[in-house]
C-alpha cells in the first residue's frame, strides 16, 4: 500500500424500525454532543484534512445494531483509493489482530434526498473500520448512531417515499455537507460535484 499523501484545506469538513426504536433509547446527549462538535456545529470549525490513501467509503452504506452495543452500529462500507476528506490526516493500512484497520472518509457527491425527520442514522467520518478479509473491496466500520441534528441527507440518486423512513443509514447533516463542499472547493484537489437535491 502507498503512504497516505496529506494536504490541509483551508475551512470546516466537512431502518428497520423496530430496531431503530430499541436503540434509540441508547443515544446519550454526551454522544450526540461529540458529533455536534465534530460537524463544527456549536464550537469553532476543524480544517478538513484533503490527501491520497487508502479509506472506506461510507456514503450509501447500510447498518446494522451491534448486539450489545445501543450507541453504535455496524456500516457495510467500500474500500477506496483515492483522494478523500476527513476531520483527521489520513493514515495507512494497519495490521491488528482483528485484520487490516482503515478509515472511513468523505468523497463528494452527486446527489441526496433531504430528511428532517426523527430516525436515527450513522455517523462515520474518520471511523475504524476492518476490511473483510474474503473481500477486500468491502469493510466494515463501527459508527455512531445519532439523531436530532437538523436535516440530514441520504446520498441516493433515486428518491421515493421511504427514502427516509427505511433502514439505518451511514449519513451526514445538510450543513456538513455544504461545509465540506465548500471547503474542497478551497482546498482544489478534490472538487466537490453541483449536488442535486432530489426532494426539494
Amino acid at each position: 500500500m502507498s503512504k497516505a499523501k496529506c494536504q490541509p484545506a483551508l475551512e470546516s469538513d466537512v431502518g428497520a424500525t423496530a430496531i431503530a426504536s430499541g436503540l434509540l433509547r441508547g443515544l446519550s446527549i454526551v454522544g450526540v454532543f461529540g458529533v455536534v462538535l465534530a460537524l463544527g456545529g456549536t464550537a469553532q470549525a476543524q480544517d478538513l484534512k484533503v490527501c491520497k490513501s487508502t479509506f472506506a467509503l461510507c456514503t450509501i452504506a447500510h447498518c446494522d445494531p451491534i448486539p450489545g452495543n445501543d450507541k453504535q452500529v455496524a456500516c457495510h462500507c467500500t474500500v477506496n483509493n483515492s483522494y478523500s476528506a476527513g476531520a483527521e490526516p489520513c493514515s495507512d493500512v494497519k495490521n491488528t489482530p482483528e485484520g487490516q484497520q482503515i478509515h472511513s472518509r468523505y468523497y463528494p457527491v452527486k446527489s441526496y434526498a433531504s430528511c428532517s425527520n426523527d430516525r436515527p442514522w450513522a455517523w462515520c467520518l474518520d471511523k475504524p473500520c476492518l476490511i473483510d478479509k474474503n473481500n477486500p473491496e468491502a469493510a466494515t466500520c463501527t459508527c455512531d448512531l445519532v439523531k436530532n441534528l437538523g436535516a440530514y441527507v441520504i446520498v441516493t440518486g433515486h428518491y421515493t417515499p421511504t427514502t427516509c423512513t427505511t433502514g439505518i443509514i451511514s449519513s451526514a447533516t445538510i450543513a456538513q455537507i455544504d461545509q465540506a463542499t465548500a471547503s474542497l472547493k478551497k482546498a482544489k484537489v478534490l472538487m466537490p460535484f453541483s449536488i442535486d437535491v432530489l426532494n426539494k
